[in-house]
């Protein structure tokens, strides 16, 4: 299920839509200023964000940036009551996907969502490529030379984090909420298990850590 961090420091539009978007099969994260929605950003692994730009604690320009800055493939669109050229030119510098002005139909910020999601998943390759070895995603499969490794699901949601953060240091928390949705010390164990498998079938070309 895609999930969804939205910045909104009003609580009861933020609760309406928070709703509405759980409706429509979406898992929704609702903070109401920038620090808290910077806060979780770090620490919890989202598909999309929505950020009104008038906010608390830090504005939706500036938690735009450090989103951008941190995780660059997460889209995300500001949701503001402001309607000035600036704003919206500012906000899409920042490297916005879109933007909705308030009012608006909840019908049709569903539809501009859906259709981000949409583009950002086709920009995501079908196959990546590091070392000597091709790894493909959707059939879970590890290629080295004329060899094939059939990976487990979980052994490949786990490759596929580190080869997307690579070279990048990835908090092990985010990891495990992200696969396991939680992080104590058993899944802790359960992860050391497969990235202790994923080393074993990686060892075969020594210029990979």
């Amino acid at each position: 299920m895609i999930k969804i961090l939205l910045a909104e420091d009003d609580e009861d539009f933020g609760y309406i839509l928070k709703k509405y978007l759980e409706m429509n099969n979406f898992t929704v994260f609702h903070k109401t200023n920038g620090k808290n929605a910077w806060e979780f950003f770090k620490n919890n692994n989202v598909d999309f964000c929505i950020l009104d730009i008038m906010m608390p604690e830090s504005d939706g320009f500036e938690l735009a940036t450090k989103i951008k800055s941190s995780k660059p493939s997460v889209p995300f669109l500001f949701l503001t009551a402001k309607n000035l050229k600036e704003d919206i030119i500012k906000g899409l510098k920042t490297g916005a996907d879109d933007y909705i002005t308030k009012p608006f139909e909840a019908e049709e910020l569903l539809l501009r969502i859906k259709n981000i999601i949409a583009r950002s998943k086709n920009e995501l390759p079908d196959e990546y490529k590091f070392a000597e070895y091709t790894f493909f995603y959707d059939k879970a499969e590890l290629h080295y030379k004329n060899e094939i490794k059939t990976l487990t699901a979980l052994e490949a949601d786990l490759l596929k984090i580190l080869l997307q953060n690579k070279n990048k240091i990835v908090d092990r928390k985010v990891i495990l909420k992200e696969l396991w949705s939680e992080a104590d010390y058993f899944t802790s164990r359960s992860m050391d298990v497969f990235i202790s498998r994923l080393r074993k079938y990686l060892e075969k070309d020594k210029s990979v850590e």
